[in-house]
């Protein structure tokens, strides 16, 4: 059996708040149930998460459209968020990764070296590095992709966001900073076929074949 749940808590509180103590004592109750029943459970996430502020809690958001449309006029590039969904009360639709497009007239390497010196950004890479690195299929991203630092997160323009939801300091993920993510077991591994680097989706086949 697969079960998922939202990120929702996490994106509004943070870790040893109240309130996420409170949601954690919640599922560990649950999950003390299914080991008392003798069931095989792992835990696993999609990603990390990280605050996205000041020190005094206000957001760092770069607005990359907005930044490129000054640059190079508007129609010339595209900044595309991953993130972007409809439920934007617990994160804005802002994140740490994006791609952009790039018209002819505006030249790769220029584009590259006005992202890479942005206060807030940790790596621009070509289309072809971020395919290599993330394991993305190269035909359906853009070139270049922006990354941000830990507590940076990016938008397109400012009037596409609506941050009125944002009623405690913004939290989200998307970057390298938000890549780790914990592997839990409540039985003994028996042996593992491939000790090396484990990622989260490799959950499934340890639950299913690996564990005593």
């Amino acid at each position: 059996m697969y079960l998922s749940t939202t990120d929702y808590v996490q994106h509004k509180h943070a870790p040893g708040t109240p309130e996420a103590n409170a949601f954690y004592a919640m599922m560990d109750n649950y999950f003390k149930r299914y080991h008392e029943a003798g069931t095989i459970v792992a835990i696993t996430a999609d990603h990390g998460m990280n605050a996205k502020t000041d020190a005094i809690g206000r957001p760092n958001i770069l607005f990359l459209q907005d930044l490129l449309d000054a640059r190079y006029g508007a129609q010339h590039t595209r900044v595309l968020l991953p993130i972007t969904a409809p439920y934007v009360v617990h994160h804005g639709a802002l994140g740490s990764y994006a791609t952009v497009y790039l018209r002819d007239a505006v030249p790769q390497r220029d584009a590259i070296d006005f992202l890479t010196g942005m206060a807030g950004v940790e790596a621009v890479l070509t289309r072809t590095q971020a395919s290599q690195r993330f394991e993305l299929p190269e035909d359906r991203i853009g070139d270049p992709v922006v990354i941000a630092e830990r507590l940076t997160v990016m938008g397109t323009s400012a009037d596409k966001h609506d941050l009125s939801g944002l009623t405690v300091p913004l939290r989200s993920h998307g970057g390298v900073s938000e890549q780790k993510v914990p592997l839990i077991f409540n039985r003994k591994l028996a042996s593992l076929d491939n000790p090396g680097r484990l990622r989260n989706f490799d959950i499934i086949d340890i639950a299913l074949n690996q564990l005593a």
